[in-house]
């Protein structure tokens, strides 16, 4: 049996090598293939169904010879008789550690090595399942593949602690700072509070707040999204150049997309409102659809009685990001409107 690599030579190799001498332990060639293959160590993943396929064996078989070689190579690491165990496990420990003491394995590979590739973390993945002092949570509808300190959460406690973090978010009912979000889930350390909240694909995070994937303001899917977060972040109102400039230099995935794109969004998209030339706000602050001659007629209506011109410019300028003389010449131009006094004007109706 291969005795294990002191700290500095493990540092230096690769995982790709890490992997082939842990996998040289294993004596038959059909379990090698059948663990390299189920964790995709060099190529893509397989399903049951395909290995069983290839070596002539049941799907029932695979999973049975699967779980049997992972069980020996564990024992073998907790002995500490497995190349190179030890010495990645103290790395992946040190980081951990020093990150809420949980990671997911994208997060993982690319500190280890500078490579989050696909395969690159399939490795990482494997090693850290053999060892001793690691729990892995496998990937699925609700988690990412992670790696978390047996001693702090294994993958029971950890997938429990998330589903709280996760309680707490849609109790708090809008995207908020993780101090906050920590503090309210009873979570001492903030670090921690991210790096579980890290591991659920339930949750997102932009811009410093956590929320719900189903929120747009930490998750904007589309073009319409991205724009109504831009202007929520911003507070006010914004020409459409402005939101444009602000995609380009945000923090989104994917934010190459044409400044005549965005205004057609921001025409179609009802959360929206024109309030001035090319100037756009977000409905839920109290604006409404409509052009100036629509808003002096709200103002008047609303007021019940004729009202000044100056009283009319002040109140349509609350809503409208227009010049004083845009207003004037539709008061004085527009056939709704008629001058009952003088500077003074009410509804024709």
């Amino acid at each position: 049996m291969a005795q294990t690599a002191n700290a500095n030579q493990t540092t230096e190799l690769s995982t790709e090598q890490l992997v082939t001498d842990v996998l040289a332990t294993i004596e038959r060639e059909r379990e090698r293939e059948i663990i390299a293959r189920r964790f995709g160590l060099f190529d893509r993943k397989e399903t049951l169904e395909q290995i069983g396929e290839m070596l002539g064996i049941t799907r029932e078989r695979v999973r049975q010879l699967e779980k049997s070689v992972v069980a020996r190579l564990r024992a073998t690491a907790e002995q500490g008789s497995l190349p190179h165990i030890a010495d990645f496990q103290a790395r992946v420990l040190e980081f951990l550690h020093a990150n809420g003491e949980v990671a997911r394995v994208s997060e993982l590979a690319a500190n280890l090595s500078g490579d989050a590739s696909r395969e690159e973390q399939a490795r990482v993945a494997f090693l850290s399942q053999l060892g001793p002092e690691l729990a892995a949570v496998t990937e699925d509808d609700n988690f990412y593949y992670s790696v978390s300190v047996r001693a702090v959460y294994d993958e029971k406690a950890l997938k429990a602690r998330v589903t709280e973090l996760i309680a707490t978010i849609k109790k708090i009912g809008e995207p908020e700072s993780i101090e906050k979000i920590a503090k309210a889930a009873g979570i001492e350390d903030v670090k921690q509070a991210a790096a579980l909240a890290s591991t659920s694909k339930q949750l997102a995070t932009l811009n410093g707040r956590w929320g719900l994937m189903k929120w747009p303001m930490v998750n904007p899917k589309n073009i319409r999204d991205k724009i109504y977060v831009i202007l929520k972040e911003n507070g006010k109102h914004l020409h459409f150049n402005e939101i444009a400039a602000s995609i380009k230099d945000s923090d989104f995935k994917r934010k190459d997309v044409t400044t005549q794109a965005i205004h057609n969004e921001l025409i179609k998209d009802k959360r929206f409102v024109l309030i001035g030339r090319g100037i756009y706000a977000l409905k839920e602050w109290g604006y409404e659809k409509g052009t100036v001659a629509d808003i002096i007629t709200e103002v008047l209506r609303e007021a019940g009685e004729p009202l000044h011109r100056d009283e009319i410019v002040k109140r349509v300028l609350k809503s409208r990001f227009v010049k004083e003389t845009t207003i004037l010449l539709n008061l004085q131009g527009k056939p709704q409107f008629k001058r009952v006094a003088k500077a003074t004007y009410a509804l024709s109706e």
